[in-house]
């Protein structure tokens, strides 16, 4: 039984597309894990924090932290409860950026990520209002964890930013390039 004599350049080529398929989608998974794993821990952590506050506490400061706070500047300014509601605000700020950048699909590859940015941004001056109340009482175990968590959100905010469109797609391109032959 003769062959067509294209068949096997056309099988060649079938099979180079279904290795450089595989390559890029290998590339694009550092891409993805990223965005679940920016999305799922920024997200949950505001959502909770907020919800603790604001709705769980009802905007009261729990008796154990308000006790160490007394005396401090947000005890005569704005006060420890309105101060607990201000911090369950921003956090629910944070929460409510994290879900409209979702929302808008900025998670994909090829969207600009204005919304998500800003939610980063916004997370990193959370964590330092609550380092700032944390030095107002010279909790300073407490302050070295919000700043940690504060520069691992920059961290995170340089990665989203670093990752633009043009960006991703040169980055998954430059993987499978060599792979294309």
């Amino acid at each position: 039984m003769a062959t067509h004599p294209h068949s096997a350049p056309l099988s060649n080529r079938a099979h180079t597309s279904a290795r450089v398929s595989a390559l890029s989608a290998i590339a694009s998974a550092p891409y993805w894990l990223l965005m679940i794993g920016v999305y799922a821990m920024f997200g949950f952590l505001w959502y909770y924090a907020a919800k603790e506050k604001l709705i769980d506490q009802s905007g009261t400061m729990p008796a154990g932290l308000a006790k160490g706070f007394q005396g401090s500047f947000l005890d005569s300014f704005p006060g420890l409860n309105a101060a607990w509601v201000l911090l369950g605000a921003l956090e629910a700020v944070a929460f409510v950026l994290f879900v409209v950048s979702l929302f808008v699909g900025e998670f994909l590859p090829s969207r600009r990520k204005p919304i998500l940015v800003t939610a980063l941004a916004f997370s990193v001056a959370t964590f330092a209002a609550m380092a700032f109340a944390e030095n107002s009482i010279a909790d300073h175990a407490s302050v070295a964890s919000l700043f940690t968590y504060m520069v691992g959100s920059v961290v995170v905010l340089g990665a989203v930013v670093a990752m633009t469109p043009a960006r991703v797609k040169a980055w998954i391109a430059s993987i499978t390039a060599d792979h294309e032959a």
